[in-house]
């Protein structure tokens, strides 16, 4: 698979879009704010046909993965009827954080932008309600909650709407990780407000929830744009659980040094122990989980958009709506529920197209503990099955021996996903450094039969750990114990994979599992069952190949910061150099405007400032991800910073 590099929001080269050379006056409109207010030569992909799908009145479905630009597939729509006199465009976005980062990049590049939410003072919230009635607004920032309140309604009703963008989309899906039920009652917009465009937009959803979307949304006359959800800067990595916090540290020592990260916890005290651990190491980290301090919480996040070597520690609750581009790996120190929230929560890696990592630690304890949170939760039989399903399939992405990436893809129902998986993608572990396999029919079927012995010759089911103690024939300690008792040295089991040790046994049952020969039971404590899919195998009728356990969980790394990581690389000396003076600027702008750094430039476009080193300020203006605005702000500093450096 070819290396795409992406810088911002567009792409230098776009795929072409398919559309007559002659543009419609639409789509000239389009064109020139992208250029003027984004600093962008030309759109990507499906951008174009999107944005003219919904400017000129259209309702729109659109899935893009995270970084590749979806926000402008609703701000230049906004923009481009609102100079027709439509009114101002109405976002529907779930968190504040994301409602006050896009705030202030549009700001930055000239853009009429402001929220609604509960930071505001009533003064201040009085203040952009009179601007929305007036005409003096483009974009109209409010959470769904919000907006379904009667008194946000008629304030809707009292000024022209150009157009309504529901963000993050995906949380109308009752089945996701991110359900939201405000969303579900979104489907008043197109009643309350007829004639007004809709635009649906999420990074995540499967074939599944895009029909979800659609019909709870109301969305039936909508037109779909689903771009590649392939994110290839981003490297996949999954290793088998050890130490997992040695594991962590070792990954953040070994390839991202210094980098700004996301670590993932699924508990609030393993958020906090984590993150202390790891200032422990000597690696700047701070928690983040609903269980603290707002004010705490709200004081790390805003330190996390600032710094750029700074490791956030938290549950999913953090991240959705970040738009730091800059974070350099995301990391798993607990398996997810789901690919949705996978990948929803690695694609927060990598946003401005730059190589990034998504790693993960995984183990049979993470299994064990997931099953038990469906089988013990208070949802109906149907949310309990389709979300076994869904943990069915992640079990199934951490245990493949092919590519990750194909894996990924296929899940989402691309159509290329089979010739991906046979090329290879280049860029995940599988395919980097193919796992070695061993033929594992025989241990397959001594786990099998042991399960099988304990419940026909004891009538009693055991939790894994019983299972593989029997196998390798352990008298010591408290599972020593346990097996005299019970009497479990007499079975003809008993022993029979003694050559094999503990965590060999825990990664052939943790893959069982995965495959679906083996299934636990929560409701009996964890024990393990066999399925249908384990007879063929233990009759012979089926052989089985594994992953061979890795003894240090993972892949031997060269203990060096990868140069693609180098936010620099590429750039002669004398770029680099000016490279470092711009981010140096870049920092001191950033605390004046009292906004995080990458609102005001991007990496990318401060390297692609690196390397054209502009002497004027028109020279400047014809660099990608430079606009108007920002070249008057900007321009004189930023052409005597080359001038000083070269």
């Amino acid at each position: 698979m070819p290396s795409v590099e992406r810088t911002g929001y567009a792409a230098r080269d776009p795929a072409p879009t398919g559309r007559p050379a002659t543009r419609t006056s639409t789509e000239a409109a389009a064109q020139e704010i992208l250029q003027r207010v984004f600093g962008y030569a030309a759109f990507r992909g499906h951008q174009g046909d999107a944005i003219v799908q919904v400017a000129d009145g259209g309702d729109a479905l659109i899935l893009m993965p995270t970084g590749a630009g979806k926000s402008l597939c609703y701000q230049i729509p906004a923009l481009v009827r609102g100079q027709r006199g439509l009114g101002c465009g109405i976002v529907v976005s779930p968190l504040i954080a994301l409602m006050q980062d896009q705030v202030s990049a549009l700001r930055e590049s000239g853009v009429r932008a402001a929220y609604l939410n509960s930071t505001l003072s009533s003064q201040r919230a009085a203040e952009v309600e009179r601007d929305f009635r007036t005409g003096a607004l483009d974009l109209l920032y409010v959470a769904p909650e919000r907006l379904l309140t009667e008194r946000c309604l008629q304030l809707l009703s009292s000024a022209p709407v150009s157009l309504f963008a529901i963000d993050e989309a995906h949380c109308v899906s009752q089945w996701g990780h991110d359900f939201r039920p405000e969303y579900m009652q979104l489907e008043v917009l197109g009643k309350r407000f007829p004639g007004v465009p809709r635009v649906a937009l999420t990074a995540t959803a499967d074939p599944a929830t895009r029909v979800e979307i659609v019909e709870r949304l109301g969305l039936d006359a909508a037109r779909s744009f689903v771009s590649s959800f392939d994110r290839p800067n981003i490297r996949y990595e999954i290793v088998e659980k050890v130490d997992p916090r040695r594991q962590l540290v070792d990954f953040i020592r070994g390839e991202h040094a210094g980098h700004a990260g996301i670590v993932y916890c699924l508990s609030r005290r393993r958020v906090d122990e984590t993150a202390a651990h790891l200032v422990e190491q000597g690696i700047k980290a701070l928690p983040y989980h609903a269980g603290m301090d707002s004010d705490a919480r709200q004081k790390n996040q805003s330190r996390f958009l600032r710094e750029d070597d700074l490791v956030m520690v938290a549950t999913i609750a953090f991240g959705m709506g970040i738009d730091k581009p800059d974070v350099r790996f995301v990391a798993h120190l607990d398996l997810p529920k789901s690919i949705e929230g996978y990948y929803q929560e690695t694609g927060r890696a990598g946003r401005d197209g730059a190589a990034s990592d998504a790693w993960m630690a995984y183990g049979l304890q993470d299994v064990v503990q997931l099953r038990r949170m469906i089988d013990e939760s208070d949802a109906s039989e149907q949310y309990k099955r389709v979300s076994g399903a869904k943990l069915d399939a992640m079990l199934g992405l951490c245990e493949t021996a092919t590519c990750r990436r194909a894996m990924l893809l296929g899940y989402f129902g691309e159509d290329d996903a089979a010739a991906t998986r046979q090329a290879g993608c280049g860029n995940c572990d599988n395919c980097l450094v193919p796992p070695e396999t061993f033929e594992a029919t025989m241990a397959v079927q001594q786990l099998l039969s042991c399960i099988y012995r304990l419940k026909k010759e004891r009538n009693q089911s055991f939790g894994a750990l019983h299972v593989i103690a029997v196998l390798r024939g352990d008298r010591a300690g408290r599972a020593g114990e346990k097996i005299g008792q019970w009497q479990h040295d007499t079975l003809s089991t008993f022993g029979i994979g003694a050559e094999r040790s503990e965590l060999e046994w825990r990664a052939i049952v943790r893959q069982c599992i995965a495959f679906g020969l083996v299934d636990v039971d929560h409701e009996s404590y964890g024990t393990l069952h066999l399925t249908a899919r384990s007879r063929p195998v233990l009759r012979g009728e089926e052989t089985i190949r594994l992953r061979r356990f890795v003894k240090d969980g993972g892949r031997k790394k060269s203990g060096k910061t990868r140069k693609d990581l180098d936010p620099a690389d590429g750039l002669d000396a004398t770029g680099a150099a000016l490279f470092d003076a711009l981010r140096s600027w870049r920092l001191a702008a950033s605390r004046e405007h009292g906004v995080p750094a990458y609102v005001i430039f991007h990496d990318g476009t401060l390297k692609e400032i690196a390397r054209a080193r502009p002497t004027t300020v028109t020279a400047l203006g014809e660099v990608s991800g430079v606009g108007e605005k920002k070249l008057e702000a900007y321009g004189r500093d930023i052409v005597a910073i080359v001038e000083r450096t070269t």
